[in-house]
């Protein structure tokens, strides 16, 4: 079964300058990738320049750019309306996750048995820097698992792929951190199972410029709360549209690796 060709990468960057032209030319590498959608979240170093110039001379490459900094979730609800390709994830511009694992995300989704698909961190091996932040992000989750009735690792991931289609439906509205919990807890509302999959993670420190810190992490149980308790019609309004996603797990339940 191919991959190539199939993926759309969204990256939203503030600046990134030291480390995107390296992530970048890991993205292209990868033959699944069939565009990249990098929004220059207002950046004030040379951010811009560099996506400007790769998209000058690769067509898969398109580049947008928000005039003033809004945050992370503001840049990827950008990207999330220009998404092409069948399938698409979030790839942070900085070095913390491996392309490398693009068909490791892909393969639940191109064989029809997920239609979101998590990189855990850790199963695989990874680095971290921090001994509160990984209990900070084991207590996000530990909540969401708890607030949702169901059983993920790694709320916090950087690397969601998820079917273009659904990412259109989340009706996403998180503008900065939030947009975590926030793609997390309109998947689960929704009624989807959320597939985990192993991959690397090389963690950065906060001199390499590491941005969340503790109150992320409370801001984001706050949130998985507050979404916890809106109505269906409050968080996705007019793209609600429940036979759609009904039908869509009826697929994804006949897709067992295991039947004929």
């Amino acid at each position: 079964m191919s991959f190539q060709g199939s993926l759309s990468v969204m990256i939203p960057a503030f600046n990134e300058e030291r480390t995107l032209e390296l992530i970048l030319n890991h993205v292209l590498e990868q033959p699944e990738v069939g565009e990249v959608i990098a929004v220059d979240d207002g950046s004030t170093d040379g951010t811009w320049a560099i996506l400007s110039r790769f998209a000058a001379r690769d067509q898969r490459i398109r580049a947008f750019r928000l005039e003033a900094n809004q945050g992370k979730g503001a840049a990827l609800r950008r990207a999330v309306e220009e998404v092409r390709m069948p399938f698409a994830l979030v790839q942070d511009a900085d070095l913390e996750y491996d392309p490398r694992d693009y068909p490791t995300l892909l393969r639940p989704l191109v064989e029809g048995r997920a239609d979101v698909v998590y990189g855990v961190r850790g199963f695989a091996g990874q680095t971290a820097f921090s001994f509160w932040f990984v209990m900070g992000n084991k207590a996000v989750t530990f909540a969401a698992n708890i607030l949702f009735d169901c059983y993920i690792s790694d709320l916090e991931s950087g690397y969601k792929a998820l079917r273009s289609d659904l990412w259109r439906r989340l009706n996403l509205q998180g503008k900065r951190f939030d947009i975590e919990p926030d793609i997390t807890a309109r998947v689960l509302r929704l009624g989807y199972r959320i597939h985990e999959v192993p991959i690397r993670y090389y963690a950065r420190s906060r001199a390499e410029g590491k941005k969340l810190t503790w109150l992320d992490g409370l801001r984001a149980i706050v949130e998985l709360i507050r979404l916890r308790l809106s109505t269906s019609g409050r968080l996705f309004g007019r793209k609600a549209d429940p036979d759609y996603h009904r039908e869509r797990q009826r697929q994804l339940s006949l897709r067992h690796p295991l039947r004929p």
